[in-house]
């Protein structure tokens, strides 16, 4: 029987070509690394699928710092201040402290400082990551959980995630049971794993209602309001819908501002449905019918789950999905409804 040599650091230097110190030096979050050589020893950390070995290129756990880290995509807004929250309650409660950063694309700067600070491991909420940056955390011994993942994570990677697939079909089924049958959704980006699952459970009740959701009714933004502003204004010139799925809180007030702009009165001459259930849901007029996702909760969920297996390293990365509701507010109504 064939044995599997384990790659080494001298493997991915030679790969990479480049020497050990400089392979451990990007591993620990040196600075003193050029960005082309940084790059070239991530891609080659990735393609050999290094794992990391303990001794001095890797700190054990006992040496790691108390302290956790969240890295979110951007700190503007509702959903970042309640994953926050989520994630300081536990960690309160657990006894360790949080050092939080931001995640700027394409920059791998977040990351650097990540490694160097050695930290017991990382939740990482709505950051974009790419399999390089994925394979150097996996290198470096570094755990992580990604909050609410972007792409579908690798099977070893753990995750906590939303029931957006369910929460897409809580949103149909409420307006179906209004009596809509000229149905719109106004979604993220579509390469966005929750974005594109809202919008499978969705046009999975429309589907089962015997009517069409065709792609033209389907239309893409970038999670931006002002951006959301724009493609909604299209959409009611274009497809005259009667209610319209916005696949995000922000998304569903940039579709306000369009339909204010264009004389449209909401739910009267078309009704509409959110996702997350941010405090603006409540305070819009008129309040805002939505999806609620548990933000905070996923939070908590992420830190504690970091904490277990960075304690405890499970043979398999563990999934969580917590449960969404349909929350009714005054935003939807039966069609012509004035």
């Amino acid at each position: 029987m064939q044995s599997h040599r384990r790659t080494t650091l001298a493997d991915v230097a030679k790969a990479a070509g480049t020497t050990v110190p400089t392979v451990s030096k990007v591993l620990s979050g040196r600075s003193d690394v050029s960005s082309g050589t940084r790059a070239r020893v991530m891609r080659i950390v990735a393609e050999l699928e290094y794992r990391g070995r303990s001794g001095r290129d890797n700190p054990s756990r006992g040496e790691r710092s108390p302290f956790v880290d969240l890295v979110l995509s951007g700190v503007e807004g509702s959903w970042a201040n309640r994953a926050l929250s989520g994630v300081e309650h536990a960690a309160e409660e657990a006894g360790v402290d949080i050092v939080v950063s931001v995640a700027r694309p394409p920059d791998d700067a977040w990351l650097t400082r990540l490694l160097a600070r050695r930290l017991r491991g990382a939740v990482l909420a709505l950051v974009d990551t790419t399999t390089e940056q994925l394979a150097t955390l996996a290198a470096a011994q570094v755990p992580i959980v990604l909050l609410d993942p972007v792409s579908q994570p690798p099977s070893t990677v753990a995750s906590v995630g939303a029931a957006n697939w369910a929460g897409g079909r809580a949103a149909a089924e409420h307006l179906l049971a209004l009596g809509h049958r000229r149905l719109a959704v106004l979604a993220g980006r579509r390469t966005h794993l929750y974005s594109q699952a809202r919008i499978d459970g969705f046009r999975s009740a429309v589907t089962q209602a015997g009517l069409d959701l065709p792609d033209e009714r389907v239309v893409h933004t970038d999670w931006r309001r002002a951006r959301a502003t724009e493609q909604a204004t299209e959409l009611f010139r274009d497809a005259a819908p009667t209610a319209v799925f916005a696949c995000s809180d922000t998304i569903a007030l940039g579709l306000y501002d369009a339909a204010t702009t264009l004389g449209l009165r909401i739910p009267d001459d078309v009704s509409v449905v959110g996702f997350d259930d941010l405090p603006e849901a409540r305070w819009t007029t008129p309040a805002l019918t939505t999806v609620r996702q548990p933000i905070a909760e996923m939070g908590e969920a992420a830190l504690r789950m970091l904490l277990r297996i960075s304690a405890d390293p499970p043979p398999e990365a563990p999934r969580e999905e917590l449960a969404t509701r349909l929350v009714v507010r005054a935003s939807t109504a039966r069609p012509g409804a004035a």
